[in-house]
């Protein structure tokens, strides 16, 4: 490489070498990239600060300063004796208070201590009775403070030694760096714990204060791969103070459902190490591993299929009103719903925590898809119904199928897609529709296409479904956004709809009631059952106490996501 100057890079300085460096190079770099990072890099304050900084540093180094003493605090001592003899005047009385104070002491204690350079912790001297056939030991010494020191231990099964089973990531004994899992524990704080069981020494552990001593036999050392950083949703509650199978209460992390973690360390198939996502705690805590807690789950609450809960013909005569029957579609009869199923899914699906991403929408990507879930009689249809005036060109709604003959006030594909019996089976046969069902001998149903034709225009997409069918929804493709509009208390139920009916068909009030007891208990229990079970897929929870304050927050909810950066399953940022 050709000379960078005339002048050789000692003569320059190290500030002056940088800040001409990026000319120099600039003839023999051919990419612009290339030279506009040289110049980026070069031409960030931070480095010239850094660099300023060394220089000083150096400069200071040069002229190798000497302290005049290295006994202030002594010195400080000795002089507080000497005035505490003399008649006290004012002057006398407040150079006593000053020096007392304790900061002062500090100080001058901070003071000798880099006038001795004696920056290294103070060891213990190594035990007189060490055997020169034993083992080659260490000597630690960790300062105990407010926080656990971060580490757990095990017996051994067959040699019955005590063996560091796991350091926490960002804990104090992690931060020392000088223990490590498998060193074998012999002593804490001169007390031999080969003889005592792992409670004994965390207790022993635990009634410490101040500087703990640890005698250990060093481990075979691994070095371990460095894992990729892995983010969780929590999908349930977890308080390790509750759970009786944690070998470390103090060490577990409690976290609520949709808390976001990261998991620093799956190496305990049993016992995660992790931490709450954005807290700025760089230490981690135990919880319990996913195919733990599934196992816990399978033995707490034996799984079951689920199915959809039936709403009374009394109450929902016809089918849902998504599929927007007319009124002589909507007489009194009993209807069912159906929807693809997956057994698979059914049977196993026990929420533990969700791999997930980070995920902003980016300009010109398609709209996520907007679920609505809610217990009949929630208000669902008057929250669409206001997205959709509020602005028709951004909202929009899908257009069900059916098979029933079109009538002649009807258009294709304004209140139905008109398709024949035969072509409908052969769709359900083919699992193209989300939900359908069947009424006087005709099919009605939502499509999945019907979704992909709001999106494709560049709008949101409003859907309400049943909750069972979500499961089928979480895809990359829509990357549903799931909002659960729940009632407010029962009290507040009947003061809210002492004037509501229940709507059984549209603009036919012979088929509306009163909201009665039984319909204010069967929606808080409705509500209830559908939080229990499908808790874990809401991402928006809003209670419907008022139509007003609803539909703002639900407004709000849905331009952050539209704007913001949301958690979403990492199986849709990889399509």
């Amino acid at each position: 490489m050709p000379a960078l100057s005339t002048r050789t890079g000692s003569e320059l300085g190290l500030y002056e070498l940088l800040s001409v460096l990026p000319s120099q190079l600039q003839p023999h770099i051919e990419s612009a990239d290339d030279r506009s990072f040289l110049c980026t890099m070069f031409g960030k304050r931070s480095l010239h600060s850094l660099v300023k900084i060394h220089e000083k540093l150096q400069c200071y180094e040069d002229r190798t300063p000497t302290p005049v003493l290295d006994s202030a605090g002594s010195l400080a001592q000795e002089l507080t004796e000497e005035l505490q003899g003399r008649i006290a005047s004012d002057e006398i009385r407040e150079l006593l208070k000053l020096l007392s104070k304790p900061h002062v002491q500090s100080l001058l204690s901070a003071h000798d201590t880099v006038a001795r350079k004696s920056y290294d912790p103070e060891l213990p001297p190594l035990p007189d009775d060490i055997d020169d056939e034993e083992d080659s030991v260490k000597i630690i010494r960790l300062v105990k403070n407010k926080e656990p020191l971060g580490a757990t231990i095990k017996k051994d099964e067959q040699t019955g030694a005590i063996i560091v089973a796991r350091i926490m990531s960002g804990g104090a004994a992690d931060r020392s760096g000088l223990i490590h899992v498998g060193d074998e524990l012999k002593e804490v704080n001169g007390i031999p714990v080969d003889d005592k069981k792992p409670e004994e020494i965390i207790r022993i552990l635990s009634q410490s204060q101040g500087a703990i001593t640890f005698k250990v036999v060093p481990g075979i050392k691994e070095e371990a791969p460095k894992e990729p950083k892995i983010f969780v949703k929590t999908l349930f509650d977890y308080n390790p103070a509750e759970d009786k199978s944690i070998p470390c209460k103090e060490a577990g992390l409690a976290f609520s459902k949709g808390d976001i973690l990261q998991v620093m360390s799956q190496d305990d198939a049993t016992w995660w190490q992790a931490k709450q996502e954005g807290s700025g705690s760089l230490r981690a805590g135990l919880i319990p591993s996913k195919h733990f807690q599934e196992r816990r789950f399978a033995v707490w609450r034996p799984m079951t299929v689920t199915q959809p809960q039936r709403t009374p013909s009394k109450r929902l005569s016809g089918l849902r009103r998504s599929f927007r029957l007319s009124r002589r579609d909507k007489k009194t009869n009993k209807s069912m719903y159906e929807c693809k199923r997956s057994e698979q899914y059914d049977t196993a699906d026990v929420p533990t925590y969700e791999e997930v991403a980070s995920y902003c929408r980016k300009h010109g990507d398609r709209h996520r898809l907007v679920v609505l879930v809610g217990p009949t009689g929630v208000g669902l249809n008057e929250l669409k119904r206001k997205l959709l005036i509020s602005d028709p060109q951004h909202f929009s709604v899908t257009i069900p199928h059916t098979s029933r003959p079109k009538r002649h006030q009807e258009s294709e594909g304004v209140e139905y897609h008109f398709i024949s019996k035969h072509l409908f089976e052969a769709d359900i046969h083919n699992n193209k529709f989300i939900e359908h069902g069947e009424y006087k001998g005709n099919y009605y149903g939502t499509s999945y296409d019907s979704i992909r034709s709001v999106l494709s225009k560049n709008k949101v997409c409003l859907l309400d479904v049943q909750p069972h069918t979500l499961k089928h929804l979480r895809t990359a493709e829509f990357k549903p956004y799931v909002v659960f509009v729940k009632p407010p208390s029962i009290e507040r139920l009947k003061e809210t709809r002492r004037n509501a009916e229940v709507i059984l068909g549209k603009e036919d009030k012979s088929s509306s009631k009163s909201f009665s007891e039984e319909d204010y208990q069967e929606m808080i229990n409705a509500s209830q059952m559908m939080e229990n079970h499908y808790g874990h897929l809401f991402e928006k929870v809003i209670v419907n106490d008022d139509l007003i304050t609803a539909f703002n927050e639900l407004k709000l909810a849905l331009r952050k996501v539209e704007t913001e950066t949301h958690w979403v399953p990492i199986s849709w940022t990889h399509s």
